[in-house]
């Protein structure tokens, strides 16, 4: 058996390049894959995830884990719903922590202009440091 690419690939230091520039918080834009979609399933374990997108939300889920361990650093991930879309800002939106957020409707979706709102409102007023979080309408 093979490993993929993403399997053996060397996650960057980017944590050192931060704690070495003395950047106060590093934020990152994490990936639906790695949220659960049920109790003791993950997203990317679901049959609808797309095959191609495996192996980037498999690293993805590393590289939180990895961030998990950080105790030196404030750091904050956040997660998009599982549609990453180009829509319109509404300011309407739920935050949630490691499980996938869907509407009434069973969707699970997020628009880039809100996405970026819940960004900026976790960057002027931090409450999830050393937290992953998640966005959805």
């Amino acid at each position: 058996m093979t490993r993929s690419t993403a399997e053996t690939a060397i996650v960057p230091p980017i944590p050192e390049a931060v704690r070495l520039s003395g950047v106060k918080r590093y934020l990152v834009v994490g990936g639906a894959g790695s949220l659960w979609a049920s109790p003791g399933k993950l997203h990317v374990d679901s049959p609808h995830f797309p095959a191609f997108a495996k192996d980037e939300a498999m690293g993805g889920k590393r590289f939180l884990d990895q961030l998990r361990d950080l105790m030196d650093l404030e750091w904050t991930m956040l997660s998009p719903s599982a549609l990453f879309t180009a829509g319109e800002r509404t300011t309407r939106f739920r935050l949630g922590e490691d499980t996938l957020l869907s509407g009434i409707d069973g969707k699970s979706w997020i628009s880039y202009e809100d996405f970026a709102i819940a960004m900026l409102d976790e960057i002027e007023t931090p409450s999830q440091v050393r937290r992953r979080f998640t966005v959805g309408n």
